[in-house]
């Protein structure tokens, strides 16, 4: 769902036009990043949390490249949802979405896809075929 399909059906709920519903809806979104950016955290009751926090520096490696490089620390967004939203998501029928697949390169730790260590190489006697 977009923002405009959001003003569109708020709109209609309270009767208002899509233009003041629109003018509404951006200003609550600009609210909380006025929130965020000044405060660094913004609790919507029944709703959820959103959180400025510091993701530390950290090394990495280039997937196309495999060169380690450096990635400086920055600031991110968290969101925590509230009590009532993570209870109406548990209930919702699991056919309507799609479904996330494990990445089977990932490792624990989050930080996505880790190069898998090389196979090692056997060398085949002279004369053997590789599909003996």
């Amino acid at each position: 769902m977009t923002k405009k399909e959001i003003v569109k059906k708020i709109s209609e709920d309270i009767g208002l036009t899509q233009l003041k519903t629109k003018d509404i809806v951006q200003r609550t979104l600009d609210a909380i990043i006025h929130t965020l950016v000044s405060e660094g955290r913004i609790e919507l009751r029944n709703f959820g949390v959103f959180e400025v926090k510091r993701r530390a520096p950290r090394k990495a490696r280039n997937p196309r490249t495999g060169d380690k490089v450096y990635v400086p620390s920055k600031n991110v967004v968290t969101f925590k949802p509230g009590k009532e939203m993570e209870e109406l998501v548990r209930k919702m029928n699991p056919e309507k979405l799609p479904l996330l697949e494990e990445d089977p390169d990932a490792d624990d730790s989050g930080n996505g896809p880790v190069d898998p260590a090389p196979e090692p190489r056997t060398e085949l006697p002279a004369g053997a075929d590789a599909a003996d």
